[in-house]
């Protein structure tokens, strides 16, 4: 048996619910009259409840038997507001509208077959996008009575209605297929009229361009302001004249790839002003830019949903020894007050830090974080991470799982491939039409990368991936002799299949990451896992949720039974209660253990 592996069984040293019960998350911060709110999710029971902090006190709103979240867009995000006398919210269970003052039980706001996101109180209404099936409007909702108003319908899909303090001018994102909301989007903008009604809506910026924009913003004197790439990355423009002029800002992207709705990673303030959270060389950066910029990154590596009065600055903050937490900085002295979370797991001197990868990669760069092993020993097993998406990231923040692994005595790679966001427009670019080629290139590369300079060994290389990353995974396994054995968390064998099976979200995805399913199905054909299901030399472990309605479980049926054939060892684990994504503590806790244990008996049967 590898000693290393030897050596952690009986030690023990960081257990898989124990990784798994650290991995609390907050999303969705709001600052209001009343105090800060936030969503907490805890994977003990896989619940996310609304919190409210207020006179040095934090306390849960959300009773017993409801579940904060939505599905919108099937990603969901923006489920609750806050109003004048408490919040409306998005029960998870019938994704229907509830209002609930601060000392009260929630009330149903909406009862009907549509499913709500986005939401923002304004003008004694709630603004949101409404989904009933694969239909999208930007409604209005009264808060006494419940009526609704339709603001706007037509396109294919909307995000961030906002309106100006003075209620004269409601803007939102939108976007018509084929694009995807970091491809191309449109900022609109219309006028209230004196019906209340408003008026034809106009196209600030987007029109017949390929650029993405998000996150539109007015300020306190009501000037427009939002996030675009046409510059490159994901920075501050203001509305000048017929369109958009730039703000001062660091050459970075200042918001990540919005898969969900109600993200906030910057605020526009006074005199051209802004607070902002953006990203260099994969780590955050927190900041009031303007005349005299001021920096407030300190000890932390990512900033989300950020919030701020005259004392404080709130977001959702998380460092390489620290998990998730909502925290307070004080705008003069710079001290930081953590509000919930943020609670490690492992002492500090044991935790594996991230250090930047920046790689040559077939004809471009790729970039990610590698965390040693925890082990002592100078060329440990590796675990290539592939994160999902694929358009999304990863950050170099402290993860229990890549603890998990570095306990046990191996490295990790955690990638952000080509195509990944956070280094512009260009790189996340780089994976159209090159979906399962440059991405797992990217994965191979990493290996000899980092066995060249003797910080692993090469031999002993695993690959991990869910969702899109699973499809990395076999791509890899399937086209590359790089891997001793992989892993595929609910991954893709099939996109020709998933293409069918897929939401409206994700209905041109495909076409935009490989190409046409019938005038290229030679490419596709070249790059479905299952296909070349006999290519595939190398053990391989599968964890799939029998809910799952992004990829089905018989993808993963399908692949298992192809590797049986050919005679590969092959494990499966299938939960009857989970979907796309485990989201319930135990599950997570096995899934972990299994592959672990998984990885242990192929280097044992090795060596």
């Amino acid at each position: 048996m590898n000693e290393i592996h030897a050596s952690s069984l009986k030690a023990e040293p960081f257990s898989a619910a124990r990784a798994v019960a650290a991995g609390v998350d907050f999303a969705e911060l709001q600052l209001g009259r009343h105090g800060l709110f936030w969503i907490e999710y805890r994977p003990e029971d896989a619940a996310c409840r609304i919190w409210q902090w207020h006179d040095d006190q934090a306390r849960c709103l959300t009773p017993p038997g409801f579940s904060v979240r939505s599905r919108v867009y099937e990603y969901g995000g923006g489920a609750f507001c806050l109003t004048d006398d408490g919040v409306v919210f998005v029960n998870e269970a019938d994704q229907q509208m509830y209002r609930q003052s601060l000392t009260g039980e929630p009330e149903a706001l909406t009862s009907n077959e549509c499913r709500y996101g986005d939401l923002q109180f304004a003008d004694g209404r709630v603004l949101a996008i409404e989904e009933n099936r694969d239909r999208h409007r930007l409604v209005a909702i009264d808060l006494l009575d419940g009526a609704r108003h339709l603001l706007a319908e037509g396109a294919d899909f909307y995000a961030s209605p906002t309106l100006s303090p003075d209620a004269r001018r409601l803007a939102w994102i939108e976007w018509s297929r084929p694009d995807q909301p970091w491809t191309a989007t449109r900022l609109m903008v219309a006028d209230r009229q004196g019906d209340g009604g408003y008026a034809q809506p106009r196209c600030v910026a987007g029109d017949g361009v390929q650029e993405s924009l998000q996150q539109p913003r007015f300020d306190a004197s009501g000037r427009l302001f939002c996030l675009t790439d046409r510059g490159g990355y994901w920075q501050p423009w203001m509305e000048s004249g017929a369109g958009l002029s730039p703000l001062p800002s660091a050459t970075a992207d200042h918001g990540p790839a919005p898969w969900q709705l109600g993200g906030c990673t910057w605020l526009p303030l006074e005199e051209g002003h802004y607070l902002a959270s953006w990203t260099e060389g994969g780590f955050g950066r927190l900041g009031l830019v303007g005349d005299h910029g001021e920096d407030f990154t300190g000890n932390y590596s990512r900033f989300r949903h950020l919030a701020l009065d005259g004392q404080f600055i709130y977001c959702i903050a998380a460092s390489p020894v620290s998990p998730a937490a909502v925290i307070a900085i004080d705008r003069n002295t710079r001290q930081v007050k953590v509000l919930a979370g943020g609670v490690a797991p492992l002492p500090a001197e044991q935790i594996s830090l991230p250090q930047t990868l920046s790689y040559p990669s077939g004809s471009g760069q790729a970039h990610g974080f590698f965390y040693p092993a925890m082990s002592g020993n100078a060329k440990p097993p590796l675990v290539v991470f592939i994160h999902g998406g694929p358009t999304s990231a990863c950050y170099p923040m402290l993860d229990p799982r890549i603890q998990y692994w570095a306990q046990r005595g191996f490295a990790v790679a955690d990638l952000n491939y080509r195509g990944s966001s956070g280094y512009g427009r260009a790189y996340r670019q780089a994976l159209h039409l090159s979906w399962g080629d440059v991405d797992v290139e990217d994965a191979c590369a990493v290996v000899t990368w980092l066995a060249e300079r003797g910080l692993i060994d090469g031999d002993k290389a695993f690959i991990r991936g869910g969702s899109a990353g699973g499809y990395t995974t076999l791509c890899a396994l399937a086209f590359h002799k790089v891997f001793r054995a992989g892993a595929s968390l609910y991954g893709v064998s099939d996109p020709v299949a998933l293409g069918h099976a897929t939401h409206k979200f994700e209905g041109d995805y495909l076409d935009w990451l490989i190409g046409d399913p019938v005038a290229d199905a030679e490419r596709y054909a070249a790059r479905t896992p299952l296909l070349h299901a006999g290519n595939i030399s190398v053990p391989v472990i599968f964890f799939q949720g029998e809910l799952d309605a992004v990829v089905v479980p018989q993808q993963t049926r399908d692949m298992v039974e192809a590797l049986q054939k050919n005679g590969i060892l092959v494990e499966a684990h299938y939960y009857a209660d989970e979907r796309h994504g485990f989201r319930k503590a135990g599950n997570q806790a096995h899934a972990l253990e299994q592959e672990w244990l998984f990885y242990r008996r192929v280097m044992a049967l090795a060596d």
